[in-house]
């Protein structure tokens, strides 16, 4: 449904069963879009193996490249980006744009070489974020990192061993929030070009989290930061 209500999706082709077109009619007419009528055995032939659908299977262009002035373009202060390194799990890389969404991200960076192409599985775990917030893909964090400390971002790099938590930090301002895969943590690299490691404020018998529950935690203190 997000894809379909996206003007900048390109869409090709909708299987429909008849006990879903109450639901979509009105938004596929909006787009100028004829569903072809299928029963729930024919879409599942359509999709990969073991992908749920519910009664709709859309196929559609992928949405166009975006650069990280293109992501920022518009936006005004107290800005959040998240980047992740080296996160290559679809269904984390999906969670966390769905968080991005969730409190108002104005982008998520990525790696282009290590992180997984936006395919049904992830846009699933996203839940229609990847149609809301910008995935943005880079050739190198470390460079992109000097480029926002130069726009005034705060780079703060997330480590369970960081002696300061987040909650110390000034979050009033521009802020990119750096995460790395769970076990493997940032890179040497990434890490030096943030200006300070922070860390969540968890129970020392279990210091870490998910990289995408971490996400959301951090994206939520930033939320309430911002209130307070």
């Amino acid at each position: 449904m997000a894809a379909l209500e996206n003007p900048r999706r390109r869409l090709k082709k909708v299987l429909l069963t008849t006990a879903a077109i109450p639901e979509f009619e009105a938004l596929l007419k909006r787009r100028g879009l004829a569903a072809e009528v299928a029963d729930n055995e024919s879409i599942a032939r359509n999709l990969p193996r073991d992908a749920v659908h519910q009664g709709i299977a859309l196929l559609a262009d992928p949405l166009p490249e975006v650069d990280l002035h293109d992501a920022l373009e518009g936006t005004t202060g107290n800005r959040r980006l998240i980047m992740l390194d080296q996160v290559s799990d679809p269904h984390n890389l999906g969670a966390v744009l769905r968080s991005a969404a969730a409190f108002g991200a104005v982008g998520l960076i990525v790696q282009d070489r290590h992180s997984p192409p936006i395919t049904g599985t992830l846009a699933k775990a996203a839940s229609g974020a990847v149609e809301l917030v910008p995935l943005i893909r880079v050739v190198n964090l470390s460079r992109t990192l000097e480029e926002l400390g130069d726009m005034g971002f705060l780079r703060l790099a997330f480590a369970d061993e960081a002696a300061q938590p987040l909650t110390a930090v000034d979050l009033k301002r521009d802020v990119v929030l750096v995460l790395g895969a769970e076990g493997e943590g940032l890179r040497r690299l990434t890490r030096e070009r943030c200006d300070v490691a922070v860390r969540l404020p968890t129970a020392p018998s279990m210091p870490s989290l998910n990289v995408s529950n971490a996400a959301a935690v951090a994206l939520y203190a930033c939320a309430q930061a911002l209130a307070d």
